[in-house]
């Protein structure tokens, strides 16, 4: 399946915490930040990417403990010269201002200082 095809497939199929996500960044609601949803990024799928921060935001669930693979996508990404901060399905499901908040401080980031991988 082709990275277009599996990101449509990811759109229509969201989780809770990131249709819950969606829902407080979607049409520039979040400081005038457009983010889009399920986007195809060097390889891989972001869950949100603001393309104007080279913002990339990770809803991830209890399947998604921090590994190997996904250290190695992470420093991909930061390669390709996107931040990356990820957040727990419960961060945002219970704590959804926490999690906005978060975002907006690492989006605010100098480049150096927010290429790291972060998490809530």
């Amino acid at each position: 399946m082709s990275g277009v095809a599996m990101a449509r497939k990811l759109r229509r199929n969201q989780t809770d915490a990131e249709l819950k996500l969606w829902l407080h960044i979607r049409n520039r609601r979040l400081d005038g930040l457009k983010f889009r949803r399920q986007v195809p990024v060097v390889g891989f799928i972001a869950d949100f990417l603001c393309d104007e921060t080279k913002l990339i935001v990770e809803v991830d669930g209890g399947q998604h403990a921090e590994n190997e693979a996904g250290l190695a996508r992470t420093a991909e990404l930061n390669a390709a010269g996107f931040q990356v901060i990820r957040f727990w399905n419960n961060d945002v499901l219970e704590n959804v201002d926490g999690v906005l908040e978060r975002i907006l401080e690492t989006a605010r980031l100098p480049r150096a200082e927010g290429a790291a991988e972060m998490r809530q």
